[in-house]
This record gives structure tokens, C-alpha cells and sequence, in this order.
């Protein structure tokens, strides 16, 4: 990043360090490996006779590292702390597209974001009335609820009765476009995004989480055990930027969060693609102290989010619906927080593509318990889906992970697939990770500029420094990863390049979408 400080690899920092912090977390709540090995139904209790309320708390750009249960010893999170030492904490979660809309749809849909055409903020599925995660557990006997952002069009909701305002409410068009591969002269200046990194009493992510927090917790308090069960989304969109975070909670990080490992050499050697983000962002060369103070400050914000959290944890554990509720943490994507030059989310790094996941429901699973092996979030539907025992249409994506959470033994796919096909990039990317190896395919920007490729060992590079993918030795691996990327999607990449480049040009013809939907909830 120009100007930015640098450090060589043997200093190492938080998010590269998380398997040495774990253990001194798991140390701290009394956790031993002993304890992950434990019967199908813990307690002596059997599966409960009713179907559980389904709670899933999903913020917004939330890095994994920056969690107390994912090993970081700097952030204050005590509520999601306390969620994990009740729950099941995933290690390997990813989010199958690193920006808000297509994770979202994706979620929604259960389904891959470019088997339904999710390819940037400005998308919609493909019809209003679509088969969705909220229909399916309405037909289950559900009540689907969504409490703020979902990040969908004004006039879809898709099963969703919205509650606490409506806070959903873009216009869609459908366009988007690429960067032309060789456009890569340095813009004039910094991204304004810089000019929202300070401490303040409100901002517009403030007041929307503020109101997400009132909304969930009247639900709740309402709430009567002889009610049908809910699933619920309550969306906040904290630790997301702009990065404005009252002066409190900025105080405790100040000159306690180091700056982003950069290796000499490293942005150069960076794929064409992450070249264009940081351009097309306009971060590059941002000034240390800039970086330094953003990242201070989404510190803050993380632990602002953890205590509106906390508060609607409170409520459903003073509510009728705590014993029978199971509660899901996620986020959309997660934020680079200038590792790799970057910022924001838009990239296949570990600090953009994974996320957090604790899932918890102690009538049923002993809290403390971590899974390693990778998931991905529309695992996470299948999940929802079966705990509520709603039909799921069989050409949806991923796989219930409710064997997985019931015993730690049984055999899980160890697979995660993540797209994106949106904004400030030459070309679609397509990531699979599979055991401890992640491979990156970035499709061809046009008839002069191939596919590019990355490789990376996760166990003996976390901080993805060392690309494998050109070398002779791993040929085999990147080409058997590559094939099981094209068969888990369904179709090879260049081929969802060009579809995404043809609805790009295309748009909606938005038409009568508002009053169609107002008779389909």
C-alpha cells in the first residue's frame, strides 16, 4: 500500500496467529479436547418433540479474526464469546459470494449466487415469488421474520414478514460492468471512504442497528411458548463501514492493533484482479495512520455490534421462546481491513471469503465444541432447513450439517465454494477450498489476458502469501481442484463469466415489480 508500513512474515499479527490464541481461549472457558467427543444427544436428553425457534443474528462485514472465540486476544466481544462457549464455533465457514447482495441471495435462495444470477448489489432473484429459505419453512409451519437489512429490492421480501421498519428498500436494475484489463493506472488521491473513519455518536449504520436491536427485542418479549415456532433474521450492519464508532469504544484499541502484514514484493505479485481492486477502490498508498485508526476504529465497531448483540441475546433468554430456540451468528462476508493492500470485502483472502459461524442450541448440543473442516453458509440453510424439518427442493446447494453438529465424528464433505462476479475486477473469480488447500480461479478478462490462477496451503501459509498454482509439483492438485470447482457449481467458470457479462448488459425491466409483490409475501 505505498506509504504503508511493512512487515516480514516472521512478525506475525492476529489473523495469522489464531491457531496459537485458540488455545489459550479454549484454556480460559475449561475446554479440553477430551470434551469434543461426546454422544449424539448430550444431557441424557433426546431430540426435543417441538420444532425449535430458529434465531439467526447475521451483521455485516465481519472478519472472523476479530472475534475473542476465533483467538483474538486485542477485541472485546463477550456476548458472542458467551454464544460460542454455549454453541458450536466453525473455523472454516465461508460465504459463497464476498459481497453483501449476492451472500444475501445466495442465503435466501440456497442456491450458488450465479445459479441465480446474484452477481452484484444491483441484483434481485429471478422472480418474486421464487423458492426461497423463509417459503420453504412457512410451508414447514413457520413463521419467517426478517428485522432489518437483507439487502433486498423495495418490493421483495421473498416469505418474509418484515418487522421494525422497512429497511430493505433499493431499486434493483440488473447492470454492471468490467474494468478493462489494462486499466491500471493509479487514480489521483484516496477513496472518500477514508473521510468516515472517526469516532462519532451516531451514523446511519448506528441508527439502523439501534432500531434492528428494538425491533428483535419487542418480537421477543411478545413472544409466547404456545405460539408456532419462528425463523427469524435479524440483519444489523455493524462492523460494515463507514467506520464511525462513539470515542469508548475507539479508546480501549487505540495503539493496540498492529498494522497489516505486507511482505516485500507481494502486492506486485498479486493476480490481476486484486490489482484492479485496489485501484479501482482507490486505496492504494493510503497513509499509515489512515490505516492504522481504521482499523482501531472497526475494532470498536465489532465490539459496539457484540453489545447489541448482547442485548438481544438478553431478551430471548428472558422470553418464553429461550429453552426451544436454536441461535445462529454469521455475517454476510467478511472485511480485509487492509491485509493484501486491500479494503472492504470483493476478494477470495481469508479475512474477505471467511466467516464467522457459531451455532447454538445447548438442549441439544454441548456448548465449547469446535468444527475445523470447511462449510459454507448455504450448508447453513440446509441446516435451518432440516432442524425445521421443512422440504428443501432438490436442486438446492450444500448439505445439512445437523449429523455434523450432533456428533463431531461423523464424516463431513470438507468443502466450501465462494463467487464473485461483481465490481472492480476484470474478470469473474471462482474459490474453492477444500481440506487445507484453497484454489482461486480468475476467469479470462478477454482474447489477450488467460485465466489466472492461485494455490494456496492454508496449514502452512495462512496469510496466502505463497501462491502454489504455477508450480510443477502441485499441477495434479489444481487440476483435480479445478474439476470438483466446475462439477460443485455446475458449470465451468468462463461459461458464468459470459452469462454474468450478457445479464450485465441486459438490466431488469423493473415494469409493475411494486404491485405484483404487494399480494406475495
Amino acid at each position: 500500500m505505498g506509504k504503508q508500513t511493512r512487515r516480514e512474515l516472521p512478525e506475525r499479527h492476529v489473523e495469522t496467529d489464531v491457531r496459537l490464541n485458540r488455545r489459550s481461549f479454549l484454556k480460559s472457558t475449561g475446554i479440553v479436547a477430551g470434551s469434543f467427543l461426546m454422544p449424539r444427544f448430550v444431557f441424557g436428553k433426546e431430540k426435543p418433540a417441538s420444532k425449535p425457534n430458529i434465531m439467526v443474528i447475521m451483521s455485516d462485514e465481519h472478519n472472523a479474526g476479530v472475534l475473542g472465540c476465533y483467538g483474538n486476544n486485542i477485541v472485546q466481544t463477550p456476548h458472542l464469546d458467551g454464544l460460542a462457549r454455549r454453541g458450536v464455533t466453525f473455523e472454516s465457514c465461508y460465504c459463497n459470494s464476498p459481497i453483501c447482495v449476492p451472500s444475501r441471495l445466495a442465503f435466501t435462495s440456497g442456491k450458488y449466487a450465479s445459479r441465480v444470477g446474484a452477481w452484484n448489489n444491483n441484483c434481485w432473484l429471478p422472480s418474486a415469488d421464487y423458492p426461497s429459505l423463509p417459503r420453504i419453512m412457512n410451508a414447514a409451519g413457520y413463521e419467517s421474520i426478517l428485522c432489518g437489512k437483507m439487502h433486498y429490492d423495495r418490493t421483495r421480501r421473498y416469505g418474509f414478514k418484515e418487522i421494525g421498519g422497512n429497511m430493505n428498500n433499493s431499486d434493483k436494475k440488473g447492470k454492471g460492468s468490467r474494468r478493462k484489463a489494462d486499466d491500471l493506472a493509479p487514480k489521483p488521491g484516496i477513496s472518500k471512504r477514508f473521510e468516515d473513519f472517526h469516532t462519532g455518536d451516531d451514523s446511519r449504520i448506528l441508527t439502523h442497528d439501534r432500531a434492528v436491536t428494538a425491533g428483535t427485542v419487542e418480537f421477543l418479549s411478545n413472544r409466547r411458548a404456545s405460539d408456532k415456532p419462528f425463523f427469524m433474521i435479524a440483519g444489523f450492519v455493524a462492523p460494515h463501514f463507514p467506520l464511525i464508532v462513539p470515542e469508548k469504544y475507539w479508546k480501549p484499541y487505540k495503539g493496540k492493533v498492529p498494522m497489516p502484514v505486507i511482505p516485500k514484493g507481494h502486492l506486485e505479485s498479486q493476480v490481476r484482479n486484486y490489482k484492479h481492486h485496489r485501484i479501482g477502490f482507490n486505496v492504494e498508498d493510503a497513509p499509515d495512520e489512515i490505516v492504522r485508526k481504521g482499523r482501531e476504529l472497526y475494532y470498536g465497531l465489532t465490539q459496539w455490534v457484540d453489545e447489541e448483540v448482547g442485548k438481544v441475546l438478553k431478551s430471548l433468554a428472558d422470553s418464553e421462546a429461550a429453552d426451544n430456540t436454536v441461535v445462529i451468528y454469521t455475517t454476510d462476508h467478511g472485511e480485509n481491513m487492509g491485509e493484501h493492500g486491500l479494503w472492504w470485502k470483493n476478494c477470495m483472502y481469508q479475512h474477505a471469503s471467511r466467516v464467522p459461524l457459531i451455532v447454538s442450541w445447548p438442549a441439544r448440543w454441548k456448548g465449547g465444541q469446535r468444527r475445523t473442516k470447511a462449510c459454507s453458509l448455504v450448508d447453513v440453510v440446509q441446516t435451518i432447513a432440516e432442524l425445521g424439518g421443512a422440504d428443501v427442493p432438490g436442486d438446492w446447494n450444500g448439505e445439512s450439517m445437523v449429523r455434523w453438529l450432533d456428533n463431531p465424528r461423523t464424516g463431513w464433505r470438507d468443502i466450501a465454494v465462494s463467487e464473485y462476479y461483481a465490481h472492480n475486477i476484470a474478470s469473474g473469480i471462482a474459490m474453492i477450498r477444500m481440506g487445507k488447500y484453497k484454489y482461486v480461479y480468475h476467469t479470462a478478462a478477454d482474447a489477450d489476458h488467460a485465466a489466472e490462477r492461485e494455490l494456496y496451503d492454508l496449514q502452512a501459509d495462512p496469510g496466502e502469501f505463497d501462491n502454489l498454482a504455477g508450480r510443477r509439483k502441485y499441477k495434479k492438485r489444481v487440476r483435480a481442484m479445478h474439476a470438483a470447482l466446475v462439477k460443485e457449481i455446475g458449470e465451468h467458470p468462463d461459461k458464468t463469466e459470459r452469462r454474468c457479462r450478457a445479464d450485465y448488459a441486459r438490466g431488469y425491466s423493473r415494469g409493475d415489480e411494486k404491485k405484483k409483490e404487494g399480494k406475495k409475501t
